[in-house]
């Protein structure tokens, strides 16, 4: 039979082991200078897979465009322009990337969550009113107004917002610890959902009339 100190060796042992697999598991580090996006690869990984580093240039690392505004005439009077990898192969695995946010007057950025990321706003132009809400139980609504200027950071995965609330145009540019950090607009997830989610589900869960979650999700 194992003696106590035994067993205890092997528990600290095993909980070595252990930690090493999730240490690896959890490792976003790159492991070379760089890792530029082969987008014409049939391979699927957790990411993209590297191109040949002799056949990477310097357009791979470059994007031209930020300084011009977006198109906000829509229905929320807001466009995201994103810098992700998907537009700079050279983001690949570096776990960073940023978009710049344009505002009409009294436009918003609807309810959403960045489901990998974490993000660090700028107010470049304008006053905007912004704000998250913290998870299960409490559901505290942190909100503040921003000036040109100021800073805000939105924690991963929480939902978020934000509104310009002041009389002419607004600009943001954010940045995020991921090279890809998503994005789920609350009311295109919840009614315009493909298949849409059961009318029955979304009434009891909104306390909502059936033929109003019909209506939602025929303008969404």
């Amino acid at each position: 039979m194992a003696s106590s100190l035994d067993f205890k060796i092997l528990l600290i042992g095993s909980f070595s082991i252990m930690t090493c697999f999730v240490a690896l598991a959890l490792d976003v580090n790159p492991l070379q200078d760089f890792c530029v996006a082969d987008t014409s690869s049939p391979v699927l990984v957790n990411g993209l897979v590297c191109k040949d580093p002799n056949n990477v240039t310097e357009a791979d690392f470059f994007f031209s465009g930020l300084n011009v505004a977006g198109n906000t005439s829509n229905l929320v009077g807001s466009v995201a322009t994103p810098v992700t990898v998907a537009l700079v192969p050279g983001l690949n695995t570096l776990s960073i990337s940023l978009v710049r946010t344009d505002f009409a007057p009294r436009g918003i950025n609807p309810p959403h969550t960045n489901p990998r990321a974490s993000e660090i706003m700028t107010v470049i132009q304008g006053r905007l009113r912004v704000g998250f809400v913290t998870s299960n139980p409490d559901y505290r609504h942190i909100t503040t107004v921003l000036n040109e200027g100021d800073v805000f950071v939105f924690p991963q995965g929480l939902t978020h917002y934000q509104q310009n609330i002041g009389k002419g145009k607004a600009v943001t540019l954010a940045a995020f610890n991921s090279q890809n950090p998503g994005i789920i607009t609350i009311a295109d997830a919840v009614f315009g959902a493909n298949p849409n989610i059961s009318a029955n589900v979304l009434a009891k869960a909104f306390q909502l009339n059936r033929n109003t979650v019909l209506e939602l999700q025929g303008r969404f």
